[in-house]
């Protein structure tokens, strides 16, 4: 397969997730996909729950609808044109994260654009979408079959990697993979940078970047930081609309027990009865908390991200990514700021 025949899949795929991510768009106008093959794939996206928690119907419709729009044509296009075609295909381990669905996508589709081969590890908290998507794929394009494997067990043959993970598993990843070549990414989050001006749109936007995928994502914000006279009142209103997030049950159960916890240890908090506010220098909060920190002058916020720049994926805010865009990358916004497909590019020298 040359590149101009990748992207004509990558068009199935998106075509594929864009039906997907609206159960309610009229599925008879695909030219690709039969209304049983639909279906099938409808019922494994209603049945992620019962194997993740965290992975409801409309969470997965939603990382769905944010591959569709990053997988255009002329992005693709674009964004293919700035690197080489691998002629001899590595075979690129990848190691998948399981905090929002099919989150690993992006690095499947950068192997197959420089011409190699991947061989897929799934996350077991992510194991049974992207196998559903793929065979569906397989009946469309039969030549996709042989440009990817999905791993169980025993990894071997192996000429490069790519894995995603928690601090702890990079010490995994390390001793087992360190020998090759290697691009491993670590634990990050996002911040938000507010100057006070902001309406209660933006702040309202401000919400969907702190609750889709319950802030599991690295570009979910799980920091802010507010000017020295900032109201945090108007901030709690502007997201007041997304108090039904304390009715999944995962995400309640973290609210009460942070909740708790601060009781106990009578630390001082903001409360809104589905999240919960902590000033402190700590970049990382738990699910249902959002840190944050005030600052006076443009100074203190360029130390603090200078401070933390190996932990911050994004920073949101006016001056930065819209509000309301954190989940919303471009196909060559690469995670952790690396260029994946150059890196790719250099396995063939």
């Amino acid at each position: 397969m040359n590149r101009e025949h990748w992207i004509e899949v990558c068009n199935s795929f998106r075509e594929l997730f864009e039906i997907l991510a609206d159960d309610e768009l009229n599925q008879t106008l695909s030219k690709r996909f039969t209304s049983n093959e639909l279906d099938k794939i409808n019922q494994v996206i209603i049945a992620q729950k019962n194997y993740n928690g965290w992975f409801t119907e409309d969470c997965v419709r939603q990382a769905l609808e944010g591959l569709s729009n990053m997988m255009n044509s002329d992005d693709l296009t674009k964004w293919t044109s700035n690197y080489s075609y691998n002629s001899t295909p590595k075979k690129v381990l990848l190691i998948m994260a399981g905090n929002i669905p099919l989150v690993g996508f992006h690095d499947l589709l950068c192997v197959w654009l420089t011409g190699n081969y991947a061989q897929i590890k799934l996350s077991s908290d992510d194991q049974t979408l992207l196998p559903a998507i793929l065979n569906l794929m397989n009946e469309i394009h039969p030549e996709l079959q042989s440009n990817y494997s999905i791993e169980i067990g025993k990894i071997t043959k192996s000429e490069a990697v790519i894995a995603t993970g928690s601090d702890n598993s990079n010490m995994y990843f390390e001793k087992y993979f360190g020998h090759l070549p290697s691009l491993f990414r670590k634990n990050r989050t996002s911040i938000a940078v507010l100057d006070g001006n902001e309406s209660k749109d933006e702040l309202f936007n401000l919400g969907k970047d702190i609750f889709q995928f319950y802030g599991k994502g690295c570009r979910n914000v799980s920091y802010l930081l507010i000017p020295d006279s900032f109201n945090l009142d108007v901030l709690f209103e502007a997201i007041l609309p997304y108090h039904e997030l304390i009715n999944h049950k995962k995400y309640g159960n973290n609210y009460d027990y942070n909740r708790a916890i601060h009781l106990l240890n009578q630390e001082k908090f903001l409360d809104n009865n589905f999240v919960i506010l902590k000033e402190t220098d700590a970049l990382f909060s738990p699910i249902s908390m959002i840190h944050y920190s005030r600052y006076q002058n443009q100074n203190e916020i360029i130390e603090f991200t200078k401070k933390n720049s190996n932990h911050i994926q994004i920073v949101i805010g006016r001056k930065f990514i819209p509000l309301g865009q954190g989940q919303n990358p471009k196909v060559w916004d690469y995670a952790d700021g690396i260029d994946t497909m150059q890196w790719l590019n250099k396995l063939s020298n």
